[in-house]
């Protein structure tokens, strides 16, 4: 059995559910720790082990924590890998620098293990830093709304992810004199995505898509100025 095809049964038989539980946002979500717990079993059955390292990135003049998964086959040494982005804030209240980078790669490292894996995460919003959330999630009665769909629409993007892209998004309009629609605009055809179709799970596409615009840019006003 080949790399793609352990895979596959791997993604097939992967089961995480969300047994974590947001008290202050009412949700449930999965950590990178529960992924890996879930994974373990599957993985020595397909003779294969996952491997996930980090490193710092600068985007647009921002840094960010950039995760790689790896997926490799034990016994041909193949490997697949996916990797994921989260911004490292400068400061956040209540965590020393050690943590806040501890957060960051949490949060990356999760989001990569969702895309190697084809973990679908857009159910509801799931973000969360505070690993004291407790483990066993409740199960509160949902109300229905007629704006039911909007709101869990909405909330597939979690505010600190879309505080950091509104940021880089302001920083090359500040930069480069270009208006924030035409920016949007330029993200959708470098990516495919559009505004309303922004979350969590596509962002780090977004994250890179400003980074490329960033040196577009820049070459255009250097091409503008030599004339």
């Amino acid at each position: 059995m080949g790399i793609y095809q352990k895979l596959l049964q791997i993604q097939t038989e992967l089961k995480a559910p969300k047994s974590q539980y947001n008290n202050f946002g009412k949700y449930s979500y999965r950590s990178c720790e529960d992924i890996l717990e879930a994974l373990k079993p599957i993985l020595a059955r397909a003779n294969a082990t996952v491997v996930i390292s980090d490193e710092i990135v600068n985007i647009a003049n921002r840094f960010y924590i950039k995760a790689t998964a790896k997926i490799i086959d034990t016994e041909t040494g193949e490997q697949i890998e996916a990797a994921a982005f989260a911004r490292e804030e400068e400061s956040k209240k209540g965590m020393d620098g050690s943590q806040v980078t501890g957060s960051s790669s949490s949060y990356a490292r999760k989001y990569a293990l969702n895309g190697l894996f084809a973990i679908d995460d857009t159910k509801n919003s799931d973000y969360s830093n505070n690993q004291n959330e407790p483990k066993e999630a409740p199960k509160p009665p949902r109300k229905p709304s007629v704006n039911q769909n909007q709101t869990n629409k909405a909330a597939v993007l979690s505010p600190e992810v879309s505080d950091m892209m509104n940021k880089g998004i302001c920083n090359l309009k500040n930069k480069f004199g270009i208006k924030i629609e035409q920016i949007l605009k330029d993200i959708e055809a470098t990516t495919g995505i559009k505004k309303a179709d922004i979350s969590d799970f596509n962002a780090p596409k977004v994250f890179n898509a400003i980074g490329r615009l960033e040196q577009k840019y820049k070459s255009e006003n250097n091409q503008v100025s030599n004339y």
